[in-house]
């Protein structure tokens, strides 16, 4: 069993917050600083460029992708770290297209993230070869799955309402179709278990700076199934993707396996802090994680639906269809989000009115959820995000 009061002791809360934006991005490991300071005068510092090789800067990126392995139900040696998550959905993309040469359709939903579907825009753009984006709610998505179809991509669980995917039923549609499947596993790595391997899907491609708890800019990782790694051609030929990168020879040759994904230089720094918050997941199950994620959500949504009739649940109720979050519709959700960042609670606001609550086990307990509802049906039922203040908006959201 996972000791969650363990886990929270090793995450730096500050006092008097309520994190639950944790959706966005997770709070700071206590040892994080610790380990970068080391990284940056014991490694960079004393090692210089020699660090590439003596403190293993090299290899992290695929060390890292091991461990992740672990939390996403992915076979060991087909997860790589590197660049941005927008970076990654394009290389699998452009890679998955390419492999289904004589069909034009990309299928996606209306509630994926933007930045996947400005991502698949700006392929199709490139191309010129005629590819066309379909994006229709989230319910109908598998009445568009047929012959027609080059690439289902998908995010498993929406972004803006948690509601989720069933990963394994459309891969096997999209499959007896003849097309392959990429997911977007940004708001399911460390929410929820994923079976890639059990689902058979094609790609994935996921952040670290969320759940994961790597920071901001931590980098993002990619998956590439076993029966796809040693043949797929990587759209986007960097230099550390290179067989070998210290030939410099001019015309590229992929590397091997998942290696061949790799684009640009590793963030080291950034990766120094991920690796401790994985530390922090080693002590986790992640059925234990979703279990409690679930009645925490519950909870929430109990206590919330009780004491605040303008507030509208966007999220699926049954806790088995929706992610790690809590979403609620209100008119003047920004302002009331800001009210309630204001004392203590923080979540954001998703356009056009979603007031969205983050729910992670790691560092989130019952009396969190308890003291969060008092604080939002005091905020609700006095009407105190009704002010100027609150209604100036701020470039994050």
């Amino acid at each position: 069993m996972t000791d969650f009061a363990a886990t929270k002791a090793m995450f730096h809360l500050p006092k008097g917050v309520i994190y639950l934006d944790g959706n966005s991005l997770g709070p700071l490991p206590k040892s994080a600083p610790n380990r970068v300071t080391k990284t940056v005068q014991d490694e960079w510092g004393e090692m210089l460029i020699t660090g590439w090789n003596k403190a293993g800067w090299m290899a992290q990126p695929s060390n890292i992708g091991d461990r992740i392995a672990r939390l996403i139900g992915a076979e060991k040696g087909h997860v790589v770290m590197g660049d941005t998550l927008s970076i990654k959905v394009y290389q699998a993309l452009a890679s998955a297209l390419e492999m289904r040469p004589d069909r034009k359709v990309i299928l996606s939903d209306n509630g994926n993230f933007p930045t996947d579907l400005y991502m698949a825009e700006g392929l199709i753009g490139s191309l010129g070869r005629q590819h066309q984006l379909k994006t229709p709610a989230h319910g109908d998505v598998a009445d568009h799955i047929n012959e027609d179809l080059a690439v289902l991509m998908l995010t498993e669980v929406d972004y803006r309402t948690g509601q989720k995917h069933n990963m394994k039923a459309l891969t096997e549609k999209a499959h007896a179709a003849g097309a392959l499947v990429i997911w977007d596993l940004a708001h399911s790595a460390g929410a929820l278990p994923v079976d890639l391997a059990g689902c058979n899907a094609d790609f994935a491609v996921g952040c670290t700076y969320k759940y994961l708890n790597g920071g901001p800019g931590a980098p993002a990782f990619i998956y590439v199934a076993p029966r796809h790694v040693a043949n797929v051609r990587p759209a986007l030929s960097g230099w550390l993707g290179h067989a070998a990168p210290f030939a410099f020879d001019l015309n590229y040759a992929a590397g091997s396996g998942i290696e061949r994904m790799r684009v640009g230089t590793p963030p080291v720094l950034q990766m120094a802090a991920l690796e401790e918050a994985l530390d922090i997941w080693d002590m986790a199950d992640m059925a234990d994680v979703r279990a409690k994620s679930i009645a925490l959500c519950d909870r929430f949504i109990a206590g919330v639906e009780a004491s605040c009739p303008t507030l509208k649940l966007a999220s699926p109720r049954d806790g088995a269809q929706r992610g790690s979050q809590v979403s609620f519709h209100f008119d003047n959700g920004y302002p009331a989000m800001q009210a309630l960042i204001a004392r203590g609670v923080i979540g954001d606001f998703r356009a056009p009115d979603i007031m969205r609550f983050g729910f992670t086990p790691l560092y989130i307990d019952e009396g969190d959820v308890d003291a969060a509802v008092a604080i939002i049906a005091d905020v609700m039922g006095n009407d105190l995000w009704d002010t100027d203040e609150y209604k100036q908006r701020s470039r994050v959201t």
